[in-house]
């Protein structure tokens, strides 16, 4: 599959690369994709949350009524998960929730998102190109030439470039991402792929290794 490489203007630039049939032309795996999915957002959990059980609330300990007869539940201090105010009973507690994925299944599903990606005519490659002194009117005015305005964008850098990150910070529905860290879910989530020349070359190296 051969794309065109466009400038920031948005203008053809006459070069046109040849993406890899082994990772952009592949039968996407859904499985795969939705375990590496389910893995990214499980990994993003912070795991803090606490609730307190009847041992850990201060109150007394004296039981507040006669054990039968009362008309009511049997219970005990004024901790009970029965009153108002006690404790919970088999509340959350912190826990970690990071799970573990086969690298090869990791690697199928990320060939298997940029395939999706590939079918849907939603690659988009550019030059590699950087901004003199972070401006995020700079950034807009490459949006509107790419012509892709109102999308959820996606932009994939070979290395980690300052000013073009602090130029596309503030806007929404953009993200910059480096090739090294693209991951299955980014791709899905994004409208539009805008991957550079070099970051295709990235790309290549990681997921054909």
């Amino acid at each position: 599959m051969e794309i065109s490489v466009l400038n920031i203007k948005g203008q053809e630039t006459g070069r046109k690369v040849t993406l890899n049939e082994e990772i952009y032309g592949i039968e996407p795996n859904d499985h795969v994709l939705y375990l590496d999915v389910k893995q990214y957002l499980a990994n993003q959990r912070q795991g803090t949350h606490k609730a307190k059980e009847r041992s850990e609330h201060a109150g007394s300990t004296r039981k507040l009524g006669r054990q039968k007869g009362g008309g009511g539940a049997r219970h005990g201090d004024i901790n009970s998960p029965l009153l108002k105010g006690g404790g919970r009973v088999f509340g959350p507690r912190p826990r970690d929730y990071r799970t573990k994925l086969n690298k090869k299944v990791k690697v199928l599903a990320r060939k298997s998102a940029l395939s999706y990606k590939a079918q849907e005519d939603a690659i988009i490659v550019v030059e590699d190109f950087s901004f003199e002194a972070p401006k995020t009117k700079d950034f807009i005015n490459v949006v509107k030439n790419l012509k892709v305005e109102g999308k959820k964008l996606l932009l994939v850098l070979p290395e980690s470039n300052k000013n073009v990150y602090l130029s596309a910070r503030n806007l929404q529905r953009t993200e910059v991402i480096l090739a090294s860290s693209l991951n299955s879910y980014k791709v899905l989530n994004a409208d539009v792929l805008v991957v550079t020349e070099n970051s295709l070359e990235t790309i290549d190296g990681i997921l054909t290794k």
